[in-house]
């Protein structure tokens, strides 16, 4: 797979405009940024711009600049959006089906502490990392949150595995621990599974290796029970800078890392059961990535920077028709 640059979504601004968080609805129809502004934007599966909604504080005496919005993802019904707060809230707002449907807050969960990465893997269950360490649910259907397992170190980034049914977060502290609401027979461990050098801020979960990088400007690809499979070292390279988000492809076999200036493409090859680099994706004043996003049939991958701005680039796969689905990476 590699990266064709197709289009800019939002423009960027002239000095930091840090673009928070951005996901992809399950039905591919919706797109969402959420701005510097705590505005969510919302466009449709054309990247064209239909509508948009302010989000809110916990307590308005704070002011609405009193937070920060730090994780978003769609209902898998693609209905409803969880906002994830810095003011210790996450509020779920029913989008509707129709572009200009009124935004109504259907679910809020209070916390003890900052949240600082969301994910929403299955109905009714949004799972959610907090500066404390902790990785909480939260049910829509009963509107109560409970502790899935907890660390002593800030949660700093979370994923999912292909299915859904398996979460990873990493933390302040390089440690990286699993755990599934069902391990699908495949007998993989749960608890600590790694500790990794740096904060794993970009972190991804492929189909066949966990990727991880961040400040220390090295990729590892670790095995399913955390061996070391590969190691892409950059940290001798002037041009490269810390890794600052990752994305897994849909289908789980390529991995992109947002960087400075750059996006870096891991390809996994069957025939040699190893990861392999693609030409890395560079754009001159593209600054820091802070936000990727994969629209969910593998087409499409979304990229927010520092700056504000949104770019969205086609993912060129080998494509194969089977059966009227287009099948990739």
């Amino acid at each position: 797979m590699q990266l064709k640059h197709l289009r800019t979504l939002l423009s960027p601004q002239d000095g930091a405009a840090k673009v928070t968080c951005m996901a992809w609805s399950q039905n591919n129809a919706k797109f969402a940024v959420c701005t510097v502004d705590r505005v969510v934007l919302l466009y449709d599966e054309h990247g064209e711009r239909r509508d948009k909604f302010s989000t809110k504080p916990a307590d308005m005496k704070y002011g609405r600049k009193s937070y920060m919005v730090k994780g978003m993802a769609f209902s898998p019904d693609s209905t409803k959006i969880a906002i994830g707060q810095t003011d210790n809230i996450i509020y779920v707002y029913k989008i509707g089906e129709d572009w200009g449907d009124k935004k109504v807050i259907c679910n809020k969960f209070i916390q003890t502490s900052a949240v600082t990465c969301l994910q929403w893997p299955a109905e009714y269950i949004i799972v959610f990392g907090l500066a404390e360490g902790k990785v909480r649910l939260a049910n829509t259907k009963t509107n109560k949150s409970s502790t899935i397992y907890g660390t002593d170190s800030y949660v700093v980034s979370l994923t999912t595995n292909c299915s859904g049914k398996g979460i990873l977060s990493g933390h302040a502290d390089g440690t990286i621990v699993r755990y599934f609401f069902d391990d699908e027979g495949s007998g993989e461990s749960q608890g600590k599974l790694v500790n990794h050098p740096c904060p794993p801020y970009a972190l991804a979960w492929a189909t066949t290796s966990i990727v991880a990088a961040g400040c220390d400007r090295r990729i590892v690809a670790y095995g399913k029970e955390g061996q070391v499979l590969q190691t892409f070292d950059y940290s001798r390279d002037p041009q490269e800078r810390e890794f600052t988000t990752a994305a897994a492809s849909p289908g789980g076999q390529s991995v992109v890392l947002g960087s400075y200036d750059r996006l870096r493409v891991l390809n996994w090859s069957p025939r040699k059961s190893i990861w392999e680099e693609a030409k890395p994706k560079e754009i001159a004043n593209l600054y820091t990535i802070t936000a990727l996003a994969w629209k969910r049939d593998g087409s499409r991958l979304c990229a927010g920077t520092l700056c504000g701005g949104v770019e969205q680039f086609d993912c060129c796969l080998r494509r194969s028709i089977y059966k009227n689905n287009t099948l990739g990476g």
